[in-house]
């Protein structure tokens, strides 16, 4: 009884914070702290189906440089890293020192040598031009104040050809519709290339002719 009880605590406490984190973030942009990175990334699932039909839209190959923008704890990074090989580079960048600190601790763990780590945000002017030939951004779009800066950067950093793959659920507090995502992208010159899901829960990959 006691231990069914502290259980019943222990999730009303999860559903405070969470609900707490989703008003702030209504009204500021505020990512995920590092202590919430349990939400990101699923401890009981090394890699979840959600993350294998993402890694299936991005058509990964050998000694691509890819760019995590917003990686978090390093949901994507890790197995990007492993499908690109010793001659590509997955380069995880986020606005929190925690959060990279978190995909070293992995990366270091499993032997993966080819990611590199850039601590800053989206639209800054932290991007090489024409470097990447695929970027993600999970989740992250909203998060960012100056989203057509931010993304007329990660036009400038994709190379001819490349992808730009951004998803968004329902379930962040700072959920774009698909409608305010493909006008942006439109505007910065992207080409929309595939959909998938529905309004609430979706993956959209664009190309930078």
């Amino acid at each position: 009884m006691d231990l069914l009880i502290s259980i019943g605590i222990l999730f009303l406490v999860i559903v405070i914070l969470s609900l707490g984190w989703r008003f702030a973030s209504q009204r500021r942009s505020l990512p995920c702290p590092v202590w919430m990175k349990w939400m990101l990334d699923p401890p009981f699932s090394w890699m979840s189906g959600r993350t294998k039909k993402t890694l299936k839209h991005l058509n990964l190959s050998s000694g691509m440089q890819v760019l995590d923008a917003g990686c978090g704890p390093g949901r994507l990074s890790i197995p990007m890293a492993k499908l690109i090989g010793p001659f590509g580079t997955v380069t995880a960048m986020d606005i929190q020192e925690g959060m990279l600190e978190e995909v070293k601790k992995k990366a270091d763990k499993d032997g993966d040598g080819n990611i590199m780590y850039l601590q800053g945000g989206i639209g800054e002017g932290k991007l090489e031009p024409e470097r990447y030939d695929r970027i993600v951004m999970i989740t992250v779009l909203g998060e960012i104040p100056d989203r057509k800066r931010a993304m007329k950067e990660i036009y400038g950093a994709l190379k001819s050809g490349g992808l730009l793959l951004i998803e968004e659920t329902i379930r962040d507090p700072h959920f774009q519709r698909v409608k305010a995502v493909r006008e942006l992208a439109n505007e910065t010159g992207f080409v929309e290339k595939v959909w998938d899901g529905s309004r609430f829960n979706y993956t959209i990959l664009f190309e930078k002719p």
